[in-house]
């Protein structure tokens, strides 16, 4: 049996798990995300003890990471976090500081395609050719995979700062995206709810007309998603979406936005099947990192 080490690198926490190749998991921690002198010999420390007392050889580690990540093969930063909002991780070489410490190899993307490749692999995207996973929580990110393999590009997809329709008017709010204000990650992220509204989102009853707004600009994201990519699935996941009910607002929002367009029984009648919660549940990252290490896309 092989073994082979998961990390799902968060702007919250570190999720780091060690699992067969089979992809059970047989072991897990979270650390708290500090600072990077703090956080990743916790996770190196991790790694290491938990081999030893397991008397186990990891084989390599995939990790899906909060960015921006340089993911060009050719540069010399490659697997770097690049201008990331979280202080103090700008610059950071996980991949380098583990194969220093650890000298086993690793596998990185970000944190929303490896979501989107346990997904294909394991979760409710077995047998598709292609899926967009967004996580929408405290952040906004999206994932994405054609035929198996993840998008890249210059670097890789920034769905969360994709520009939506904002009427304000009807909403006033400027956003909180630092670096583009009222994006989607600026409209609707957790933060942005509780900063509308002055109120945490878990607070909210469902029939506040919170709900309505994130819906609507939820489903703006995927009118251009479905008409950019056409994916034969969409997953939401994240903390905003733990609010199951949003799921068949933003369906109805999203086929009254394609207005027939897009000729797909998927979308006609299908969308309970379409647009979907995740089949890995709040563990896509981390399964879909062990997936990233198990079997790496080509």
């Amino acid at each position: 049996m092989k073994y082979y080490g998961a990390i799902e690198a968060g702007g919250t926490k570190f999720v780091c798990g060690i699992g067969d190749e089979n992809g059970h998991l047989i072991s897990e921690k979270r650390i708290s995300t500090i600072s990077p002198l703090k956080t990743l010999p916790e996770v190196v420390n991790f790694f290491r003890e938990e081999a030893t007392g397991a008397g186990i050889k990891i084989e390599r580690i995939g990790i899906g990471s909060f960015g921006p990540l340089d993911l060009d093969l050719n540069s010399p930063k490659f697997g770097y976090i690049t201008s990331t909002p979280k202080p103090g991780w700008s610059e950071t070489d996980i991949p380098g500081f583990l194969f220093e410490k650890l000298q086993i190899e690793s596998i990185i993307d970000t944190d929303v395609n490896a979501a989107a490749y346990g997904e294909y692999l394991w979760g409710t995207g077995k047998n598709l050719r292609s899926l967009v996973y967004f996580t929408i929580g405290t952040g906004i990110g999206g994932g994405a995979l054609i035929n198996g393999r993840p998008i890249h590009g210059l670097i890789h997809p920034e769905m969360g700062h994709m520009i939506l329709k904002h009427n304000l008017l009807t909403d006033p709010f400027p956003g909180i995206c630092p670096f583009h204000g009222d994006c989607f990650e600026g409209l609707a992220t957790g933060p942005s709810i509780d900063a509308r509204w002055m109120t945490s989102p878990e607070k909210l009853p469902s029939d506040h007309p919170a709900w309505s707004l994130e819906a609507y600009y939820i489903s703006q994201a995927l009118h251009t998603i479905i008409t950019i990519i056409s994916p034969q699935k969409i997953i939401l996941g994240g903390g905003v979406m733990q609010q199951s009910f949003l799921f068949p607002l933003i369906r109805d929002l999203v086929q009254k936005s394609i207005n027939g367009y897009v000729r797909s029984e998927m979308i006609i009648s299908r969308m309970d099947e379409y647009i979907v919660p995740p089949g890995l549940g709040s563990r896509a990252g981390l399964f879909g990192s062990l997936a990233l290490a198990i079997s790496p896309p080509d």
